[in-house]
């Protein structure tokens, strides 16, 4: 069986998805791999540059856009490996970095995940792990993103503080997320009910639910050009966060979807259905 399998799920970002392969054709895992595809129904040429550029990587058209949960469970069907890796198309995986991921794993049996260190175009941190979402917790993560991206200094310096030391913790971002694929197939993979947005924090939480770990290991860096995909349809994306958003608290837990519902109608941001 092949030990790391990686499924790239792609929507209009042809140039951002050939940067991604590139960088894993020059830096290979030392370990068997295989690389997997998925296309959402771009309509930018991506899978024409697969075809060309990358005969060796498997490809799968979808031939909608599906969501990114449900691109991830078709290219899960389709492969077998030990390990599988998720991988943003707009992220870049450094030499080292994913060698560097699965030791974590073989070295701890009770690890079940884990996510590397995100920083942005400019190598500023991202924000890609936290607590397992909740009113309060959502809030104080808000205020974290917000202040360091404004560079606003204490709590700027906190969000640095925090992403020093490798820690457990409830989730890491679906970006670049590496796991033993016998877990995740024993949890029923992604929920597709997310169609797009906390389908990584729904996916952490039910590996933890089973007794796994979730590691962030900074030590790994990774580059990630977040938000390639949004910027084609910015509108469709906030509608879909927003029905994600919905159906996490439908699950996790159903106390607070009341208030969430309450709180985008008031705003006017209560997605077409949801009464």
């Amino acid at each position: 069986m092949t030990e790391v399998g990686v499924i790239i799920v792609s929507y209009n970002t042809r140039s951002e998805l050939e940067a991604c392969l590139r960088a894993l054709e020059a830096h290979p895992p030392g370990r068997s791999h295989e690389v997997t595809v998925v296309d959402n129904g771009s309509a930018d040429g991506s899978p024409a540059l697969v075809r060309a550029g990358w005969p060796g990587v498997r490809l799968i058209e979808t031939g909608a856009n599906l969501g990114f949960a449900r691109a991830v469970n078709a290219g899960l069907r389709a492969t077998e490996s030990r390990l599988v890796l998720l991988l943003n198309s707009d992220a870049v995986l450094p030499a080292g970095a994913l060698d560097q991921l699965t030791a974590v794993l073989d070295e701890d049996p009770t690890v079940t995940a884990v996510g590397p260190r995100l920083v942005d175009d400019e190598g500023r941190l991202e924000i890609s792990f936290g607590p397992m979402l909740s009113p309060f917790n959502e809030l104080w993560q808000k205020l974290l993103v917000v202040g360091h991206g404004r560079r606003f200094g204490p709590l700027s310096w906190m969000a640095r503080r925090r992403a020093e030391r490798r820690r457990d913790v409830d989730w890491v971002s679906g970006a670049c997320l590496l796991a033993r694929r016998a877990a995740v197939d024993a949890v029923g993979r992604l929920d597709e009910r997310f169609f797009l947005y906390t389908e990584d924090v729904d996916l952490c939480a039910s590996l933890r639910a089973q007794g796994g770990r979730v590691v962030y290991v900074p030590d790994v860096e990774v580059r990630h050009h977040r938000g390639r995909s949004r910027r084609h349809d910015p509108a469709g994306a906030r509608t879909a966060y927003r029905r994600s958003h919905l159906a996490f608290y439908a699950k996790h837990p159903p106390r607070w979807r009341p208030l969430l519902k309450l709180y985008l109608r008031l705003r006017g941001e209560l997605p077409t259905g949801d009464v």
